[in-house]
């Protein structure tokens, strides 16, 4: 297992698994669906070296994307020290392991390495199992919150409240 950087050779791939993301989230009852995202954004992120992959064997088993700034979603909360975590999509021949316990180990050093307090990610809607799945991952669960201006956010954000995560590093500084 091995993490490392996208590069534009893995635009296509990661559209896929997009896309097989969507598929998944449509097959369960009252879960916020993926739309299709936007491909400059991704470029951007690849560009930046913010767009993630998880390689086994040579496959892409998890993409997903980071940054550092999330305003629209974190409000005054954005003004932490944060690395945050969006759009993690699982190649489904490797669905099961677990990657977001594997994401969160390496976000811990990655956040570390950059001097970031916290491990932020978010999800819409009231998805009970996704909550504890990421609780059980080691996020706390901060509630839902209503969106103030989601203008410029994936069409997704229009539709349901956000569930907010985060992982306190700080006490590790002492």
């Amino acid at each position: 297992m091995h993490i490392e950087n996208c590069s534009a050779g893995d635009i296509e791939e990661i559209f896929r698994l997009y896309g097989l993301a969507s598929e998944y989230q449509r097959s369960k009852r009252g879960v916020v669906v993926w739309p299709q995202f936007d491909r400059e954004l991704v470029t951007t992120e690849i560009a930046e070296n913010r767009q993630w992959k998880l390689l086994i064997d040579d496959q892409v088993a998890c993409v997903w994307a980071t940054t550092f700034n999330d305003e629209q979603i974190w409000e005054e909360k954005n003004s932490d020290s944060a690395v945050y975590i969006h759009r993690i999509a699982t190649n489904p021949s490797f669905r099961g392991r677990n990657f977001v316990r594997t994401i969160v180990e390496w976000s811990k050093v990655y956040a570390k390495e950059n001097q970031k307090d916290f491990v932020r990610l978010d999800t819409l809607g009231n998805n009970k199992a996704l909550i504890a799945h990421y609780t059980n991952a080691g996020f706390t669960f901060l509630g839902l919150f209503e969106l103030k201006d989601t203008r410029g956010l994936p069409e997704h954000y229009h539709k349901a409240p956000a569930c907010l995560f985060e992982i306190s590093l700080k006490a590790d500084k002492v």
